[in-house]
């Protein structure tokens, strides 16, 4: 187990208590874009699911709690949070199933395979790549790292998830909502059967992230899902929203 010598942490419930994890108590910590994304994973019993810039591996423990049978590697660059990443497998009793390894996404391919990664060995990535966040920097360096990209992230990133595919792999993300241009361009490149969710904070607003998921080498057409509203105009959760964030149920981006 983690220690608090490590790194001062705090102990937070997700999905309605179905999932304990460990956190730092400053910098990034997991919210809703986490379990969103977990939730519009479509992965299979018996599949490889590869969490690129886990964390504490919150989406990859919430697509594991959800798929019996799912191997999961949670992919993270902090030495801290990967250990955290492992504890929070460990206390979920997940670990025989979801391993942590210490890697930047950025990394050769080379890199991966030493890490146990080689090309075409997932059938899912997910991911929650920085996002660009320079005209609000936070003081703090977790969570600047948690949320910066230059103009060449969400591609290195695309790039990892192709290269780790198999042939028909799908990768799924969540960015902000007024990056979709850059997202569909990049995920174009090696992706198509392309299917956009919006998700609105309330049925009055726009949209605040995009969900995103691709299948590797299709020529499908894009398809966009009607929104997800995480509250009424009253501010209480939707039933919908309700199920995703508290009872671990899939988004119907994930049926595909």
């Amino acid at each position: 187990m983690v220690t608090e010598q490590v790194l001062e942490t705090s102990e937070d419930a997700a999905l309605g208590g179905r999932l304990l994890l460990r956190q730092p108590r400053k910098g990034h910590r997991f919210g809703h874009d986490a379990i969103l994304l977990a939730a519009a994973c479509s992965a299979r019993p018996g599949e490889h699911l590869v969490d690129l810039g886990a964390g504490v591996g919150t989406a990859g423990l919430a697509v594991a709690r959800r798929v019996d049978n799912l191997t999961v590697t949670l992919v993270e660059t902090v030495p801290a949070l990967v250990l955290l990443a492992r504890d929070n497998a460990a206390r979920n009793d997940l670990a025989g199933r979801v391993s942590a390894v210490r890697l930047d996404v950025g990394a050769g391919a080379a890199a991966f395979a030493a890490a146990g990664l080689p090309p075409g060995t997932a059938d899912q990535v997910i991911m929650n790549p920085p996002f660009n966040a320079s005209q609000n920097p936070s003081p703090d360096g977790g969570r600047r790292l948690a949320h910066i990209a230059d103009g060449d992230t969400l591609a290195s990133w695309l790039k990892a998830a192709s290269r780790l595919l198999q042939g028909s792999g799908v990768v799924t993300l969540i960015w902000r909502a007024d990056g979709l241009e850059s997202v569909l361009t990049g995920v174009s490149a090696s992706f198509g059967a392309i299917v956009v969710l919006p998700i609105h904070p309330k049925p009055d607003l726009p949209a605040i992230r995009v969900l995103v998921r691709g299948v590797k080498s299709s020529r499908a057409p894009l398809s966009l899902l009607p929104g997800l509203f995480l509250a009424d105009q009253a501010g209480k959760a939707t039933p919908q929203a309700d199920a995703v964030l508290r009872a671990g149920e899939a988004l119907p981006l994930s049926e595909g």
